[in-house]
């Protein structure tokens, strides 16, 4: 489990795709070294199994599923990325849960200067378990992030000033697609509700 805090940057290396079609991608980050075989991590908040460790490098694989699900197959080399390990059990919570399986992706549709921060807006596919509510919690590129207002298929977002310093939120430009997993409090509600009607 994870909790949309990002921890740190990572620069995509290589992004390699395989016979099979998976995408093999390998990442430089500050705690490489610390990591280990098998350990997940939230890459723009899709959970990703590390394979190898090496020189500062290490290397996970998105399968086709996640390819098609998520923004991972636009990396390039230099690109940076979005990095989250999973939080501890005495960890302290300071975003909200994140499970790292990223729903779909969406849309910047607009970002507009207010305040010294900025305000994204964002699109995404018309489904009703795609659900944002004002103040409830969204996950952007593995991001923990307050809904400011929502409609049927989109919604906005206010990013402070170190938000977007300390994550790859800040390269953002209107069309870019990026990673969205919604909360999944509301994802169980709305199952039970389909369920009792």
């Amino acid at each position: 489990m994870f909790t949309g805090i990002i921890e740190s940057l990572g620069i995509v290396k290589s992004a390699v795709c395989q016979l099979n079609g998976n995408l093999e991608i390998t990442i430089a980050s500050k705690f490489s070294d610390e990591l280990v075989i098998g350990q997940s991590i939230a890459h723009n908040g899709v959970c990703l199994t590390v394979t190898t460790i090496h020189n500062g490098l290490y290397t996970v694989t998105a399968i086709e599923e996640t390819l098609n699900r998520t923004n991972l197959s636009l990396l390039k080399v230099g690109d940076e990325i979005n990095l989250e390990r999973c939080m501890v059990a005495n960890g302290r919570f300071d975003g909200h849960i994140v499970q790292g399986h990223v729903d779909t992706t969406g849309i910047c549709e607009e970002l507009v200067e207010k305040d010294g921060s900025k305000i994204f807006y964002f699109s995404h596919p018309n489904k009703p378990e795609f659900i944002t509510v004002d103040k409830g919690s969204i996950c952007i590129n593995g991001a923990s992030l307050t809904v400011v207002s929502s409609s049927k298929n989109i919604f906005s977002v206010a990013i402070i000033p170190h938000t977007l310093e300390c994550t790859n939120l800040k390269n953002l430009q209107k069309n870019m697609l990026v990673n969205l997993e919604f909360d999944v409090l509301g994802k169980y509600l709305y199952k039970i509700s389909q369920n009792l009607s």
